[in-house]
């Protein structure tokens, strides 16, 4: 099953599944007001700073604790590791893929993501409400565990770099240290191979085809053999190259702690340049 779902197989699944809308915004404003001015009928939000990372440090997006998830997964009536769960955003699917990545680590299985995501369901016709959905807190909820998608570590990204291939999912700007608009260090880690996540979607904020996307992948290195690894800024645009990879039949380990928590240890070394 594709992990992307379009607007027509949405309206088409019967059960309807657990809709979440997890728009946010990097430099805000928070993604709740966006929510609050309308969304899909039924959909709840969920936010990306606290509930789907922990508190800062190391790293600016950390992964939550599973006490966190297992809320989250109460408060949508999440009940069963196969509870259907469709997840979007705004329109390109940033901060969605960060939810399916989250939601999948703690032990859902059926997770997709919206492709355009609100964008999309306008563009088809689709209502938007502004009616907040009331949440089944009573029922029993799915019990959120760790570990259920590998996991890179900052040694482990480093390992990879050397010997297989890691994406950088930046811009190409911040990846050759020429800007560093979020972290006090800029630059990249070495043997890096820049992948900016917005060459993963056209211009409408939907995935290109699939097709189009292993050619991409296969151009930097990415084929179905190889080790490969992907890692941005803070672990929320490294979900969703992971997402592009997967959409495309390439498995990818994400480095959550990304380019934040690597800066962290001076001891670690930093490359520049776009090469």
């Amino acid at each position: 099953m594709s992990p992307l779902i379009t607007v027509d197989e949405l309206r088409a699944l019967d059960p309807a599944p657990v809709l979440v809308d997890v728009t946010w915004n990097l430099a805000g404003p928070p993604g709740k007001e966006a929510y609050d001015a309308g969304h899909l009928p039924g959909a709840y939000f969920v936010d990306l700073d606290t509930e789907l990372a922990g508190p800062p440090g190391p790293g600016r997006h950390p992964l939550p604790d599973a006490t966190t998830v297992t809320a989250t997964f109460r408060r949508l009536g999440v009940t069963a590791a196969d509870t259907p769960v469709v997840v979007y955003d705004a329109a390109n699917s940033m901060s969605a893929a960060r939810a399916r990545w989250v939601f999948r680590y703690f032990g859902l299985t059926d997770v997709r993501v919206l492709d355009g995501g609100l964008a999309a369901w306008k563009a088809a016709g689709g209502a938007v409400t502004t009616e907040v959905p009331t949440s089944p807190t009573a029922a029993e909820g799915f019990v959120a565990t760790p570990g259920h998608l590998p996991v890179l570590d900052a040694d482990g990204a480093a390992a990879l770099a050397a010997k297989g291939i890691l994406l950088d999912a930046r811009t190409p700007e911040r990846f050759a240290g020429e800007v560093e608009p979020m972290d006090p260090v800029a630059g990249h880690i070495p043997g890096a191979v820049n992948a900016p996540t917005t060459a993963n979607v056209d211009d409408t904020g939907r995935f290109l085809p699939a097709a189009e996307l292993q050619a991409r992948f296969a151009g930097l290195g990415v084929t179905p053999d190889a080790e490969a690894g992907v890692y941005c800024g803070s672990g929320v645009t490294a979900a969703h190259e992971a997402l592009a990879l997967e959409s495309a039949g390439l498995p990818a380990t994400v480095y959550i702690g990304s380019w934040s928590e690597w800066i962290t240890d001076p001891t670690r070394p930093v490359a520049t340049g776009k090469d």
